[in-house]
């Protein structure tokens, strides 16, 4: 059971770090400006989604898991007009990373199964699963924010 452990952490992490850098990879060549910008009437700017994601990852997995003092505020994280630098938004966003890689590497076999449930997740379940969920959500914005990119460069 510890090897099944050690590649499903080591496969969780690496798909993290992954998703991270595509991340900042998207953000690179966006201005500060850009970062923060809303191309469409509807949606959401690069850097919302950027700070959307650091909550999510802070919550789900810091607060719940790893025991972190994080206070989510949701809303805020898609309303927020004090914009930070892009480089500092995504320094918070590596941070949470961090702690996600930390969460994740920490677990043992019997870590996972472990109950677990928060607020608009009551139905996790274990910590796996909500771990997989958060990875998923990651996933799923990047497709979002490949799309900003793309319309954010069609306006230049």
């Amino acid at each position: 059971m510890d090897e099944l452990n050690s590649i499903v952490t080591a496969g969780l992490a690496a798909r993290y770090d992954s998703l991270a850098a595509s991340v900042r990879q998207l953000a690179g060549p966006l201005s500060d400006e850009e970062f923060w910008r809303k191309p469409f009437g509807f949606g959401n700017s690069f850097g919302h989604l950027v700070l959307h994601l650091t909550g999510n990852l802070n919550y789900y997995i810091g607060a719940q898991i790893a025991g972190t003092a994080y206070i989510r505020d949701r809303n805020r994280e898609f309303t927020e007009t004090t914009h930070l630098t892009k480089a500092e938004t995504l320094k918070r966003f590596d941070e949470a990373v961090a702690i996600v890689l930390r969460t994740i590497r920490s677990q043992s076999v019997e870590d996972w199964a472990r109950k677990y449930t928060a607020r608009l997740e009551d139905d996790a379940g274990n910590r796996f699963n909500i771990v997989v969920r958060c990875l998923s959500h990651l996933h799923h914005h990047i497709g979002q924010m490949t799309y900003l990119c793309e319309e954010l460069a069609r306006a230049k």
